[in-house]
């Protein structure tokens, strides 16, 4: 196992040298390195398994706390709006990881053909999971990083490598957890449905009744259910939804805060200003400058 870390590592490092993200010719595959410890910064997960290949992250949901590395995988069955931060990484030794994009579809239709047992009903759980990385598992990744250099192969085995990455995925320590997430009998396609809603509709005013309505559950049950999975509440995620734009936009646009928060949902620009602060810990302006003065440094 820790010969097959080394290979794992030493694969990510030779394709991350020039830069501390790189998306690739496998369009669901993409790799990160960071050179240092990274402060806490609000990130939207989608639905993915992430594997580091050397050094450790804090994953915040809510009020739980994910802490995993090179001995762990990491999932979101969801978009979900966390806050995460490299804790271990260095220049001597980067951070390194990647994320492989999941497909829901894909998995519920392999737990049909493998004809796993149904998930004992439970309490509905949080859309994260920590597990324990396996030699096979590491295997199939690697063979999936090992694709890059035949690219003429990837069309035609990229497929099956994935497909065999979610079957090691559904035999893990937290295979259960992983069918129960995506079982026909969990809420959480219909909670998925809302925040596919939200994420489109995430400007407009949010009616919890008519959304509830709309996944087909009470009010009382959508909230319980939403904030099982996620964490946190509707409005709270809306929330999340608009800063995160907000944010893009003035970082990307080179927009005003008055114009970006408008263009989010928002009418009150003191409202805004505060939410802004108590999600990214400054306001806009003192925000936006720090992360553009750490992009020019990073250039430079």
């Amino acid at each position: 196992m820790e010969d097959m870390r080394k290979v794992f590592a030493n694969s990510i490092a030779r394709l991350t040298v020039n830069g501390d993200q790189l998306e690739t010719a496998i369009s669901t595959l993409s790799f990160y390195r960071l050179l240092g410890p990274m402060e806490l910064k609000s990130h939207i997960y989608e639905p993915c398994v992430c594997l580091i290949a050397q050094g450790a992250k804090r994953v915040l949901l809510g009020e739980d706390t994910y802490v995993y590395d090179s001995r762990n995988f990491l999932i979101s069955s969801l978009h979900l709006p966390t806050s995460v931060q490299i804790i271990k990484a260095s220049r001597e030794k980067p951070y390194m990881g990647l994320m492989l994009k999941l497909d829901l579809r894909e998995v519920s239709q392999l737990m049909v053909e493998c004809d796993f047992p149904p998930p004992r009903l439970q309490q509905p759980s949080r859309g994260l999971v920590v597990g324990e990385v396996t030699l096979p598992m590491l295997n199939a990744f690697q063979r999936l990083i090992d694709l890059l250099s035949e690219p003429k192969d990837i069309p035609i085995l990229a497929p099956i490598i994935q497909r065999e990455i979610i079957y090691r995925l559904l035999v893990s320590d937290q295979g259960a957890r992983l069918r129960h997430i995506v079982s026909e009998e969990s809420r959480s396609r219909e909670i998925a449905q809302a925040i596919d809603w939200l994420r489109s509709n995430f400007t407009q005013q949010l009616h919890i009744d008519d959304l509830a309505a709309q996944v087909h559950m009470s009010t009382s049950t959508f909230h319980h259910h939403f904030k099982a999975l996620t964490a946190i509440s509707p409005l709270q995620f809306q929330k999340r939804l608009r800063l995160n734009e907000a944010r893009r936009l003035m970082l990307a646009e080179r927009i005003d805060s008055g114009t970006a928060a408008f263009r989010v949902g928002y009418e009150s620009q003191s409202q805004f200003s505060r939410e802004y602060s108590r999600l990214f810990g400054e306001p806009p302006l003192r925000d936006i400058t720090k992360l553009r003065q750490m992009a020019d440094n990073v250039r430079v």
